[in-house]
């Protein structure tokens, strides 16, 4: 019922945000590529389509004529994650007894893909910010799913997820952030690095050493923006993922209320991994949604790009490319998918299936998107032209969430490991 609830309301404020411009509308359907070998609503439930062409629709009118821009000017759009807070984006899969959607890891990962093809940089943000949602959804008391819940859903609230530090990436559990527990406080000393949304958003959900070494030893702490002691670094120049600011984030003698940390201590590692496995489908999702745009882009480009007399579509070399590019596109997104229904169901391949997903959908979209920019010649290579965003803004994907070694470790130990 939840799940029914949400998807009437997405699509009852859809038609109000969306009625305004009928043409792109129109240019949302061509982005999904309706009837093609490739539509993504190939599978999915009537009420999974109708949230499908609302995020579409939402990617078409409210991202895609600003992805440039926000890109060029590093400009974070609150005000349009605001607008998708409102059709339920701010807390996809939070319970709606906080304000979230209740939707499932599937109906998820169909929103991030359809978001992802108006701006993959934003969605991602989006997809972080609803990690954090979640986890304080899944792992807090009432009291704490109360005061932070409602304001990050209806994104009133911004929020970050911080593990990586300076001396630890793929080595998480052996981070240095310690929090020493006085009273009713727990100081908190350390950095982050790397940290999406760091300086502009309200919540970090911290990782941080409240006892000894290794996983035992770490508890998850929500540290508010204006607690005394924690401050930023300089905001990072990268090659893509524009829309969002990274940053460092620093805690220097940061007093954090015992109230504010979710579940026990020495359960921080295991939530923060946890969570981790949804980003990897989230991170994928949006891998798909921009080799999906990017697929159709090449595509057109070929229909109407003339050489040697000829349109580039007459080409049997790149209509072989388009083909592989196409079964890539279809692979992953079913790998993705059926990793998402594994999470959500808490099946025992879940955590491997979740990696699969994320390693074969980053690395095979990258391609897609990178053979998308080679097939528009010299034009791809300049940013008047979306593909090459597209191919910017997905490369870090290969590296966050855990970077594809990672993966390929966490699978083969599985494999490796079986009685």
């Amino acid at each position: 019922m939840a799940a029914r609830g949400a998807v009437s309301r997405l699509t009852r404020l859809s038609s109000s945000i969306c009625r305004s411009n009928r043409v792109t509308v129109t240019r949302s359907e061509q982005r999904r590529g309706v009837s093609s070998c490739i539509d993504p609503s190939h599978g999915l439930t009537d009420e999974q389509k109708e949230f499908q062409k609302v995020a579409f629709d939402f990617a078409a009118n409210e991202m895609a004529p600003h992805m440039a821009e926000w890109d060029q000017k590093e400009m974070f759009p609150v005000d349009t994650m605001k607008k998708a807070a409102q059709l339920g984006f701010g807390g996809i899969y939070v319970q709606p007894d906080v304000g979230g959607s209740g939707l499932s890891r599937l109906d998820t990962s169909v929103i991030f893909e359809a978001l992802s093809t108006g701006c993959v940089s934003t969605t991602a943000y989006i997809s972080i910010h609803n990690m954090c949602a979640w986890m304080i959804d899944t792992f807090g008391n009432t009291e704490q799913r109360g005061k932070f819940c409602p304001d990050l859903c209806a994104m009133e609230k911004f929020a970050s997820y911080c593990l990586t530090e300076p001396g630890s990436g793929s080595d998480a559990a052996s981070l240095l952030t310690n929090a020493q527990r006085k009273g009713d406080h727990y100081i908190l000393n350390g950095s982050k690095a790397f940290i999406s949304g760091g300086g502009d958003t309200d919540i970090y959900v911290v990782m941080c050493r409240t006892g000894g070494k290794g996983p035992k030893g770490i508890s998850c702490l929500v540290v508010e923006k204006e607690t005394p002691g924690l401050s930023f670094g300089k905001k990072e120049k990268k090659v893509g993922w524009n829309s969002q600011p990274t940053r460092a984030v620093i805690f220097e003698d940061c007093a954090v209320p015992v109230a504010n940390r979710l579940g026990e201590e020495g359960q921080g590692f295991s939530m923060a991994m946890k969570g981790l496995n949804g980003g990897r489908i989230n991170i994928a999702s949006c891998s798909l949604g921009a080799a999906h745009a990017s697929l159709l882009l090449a595509r057109d480009h070929l229909l109407v790009r003339k050489q040697f007399g000829e349109t580039l579509s007459n080409n049997q070399f790149l209509q072989f490319k388009l083909a592989e590019m196409a079964t890539k596109l279809v692979a992953s997104r079913l790998l993705v998918r059926e990793a998402a229904t594994a999470l959500q169901e808490s099946r025992a391949d879940a955590v491997s299936l979740c990696s699969m997903a994320k390693l074969f959908a980053t690395d095979e979209c990258f391609d897609i998107c990178n053979q998308a920019l080679q097939m528009h010649g010299g034009y791809g290579y300049l940013k008047d032209y979306a593909v090459q965003q597209f191919v910017r803004d997905i490369r870090v994907h290969q590296i966050l969430e855990g970077t594809n070694e990672v993966m390929r470790m966490i699978i083969s130990r599985n494999l490796l490991t079986e009685s």
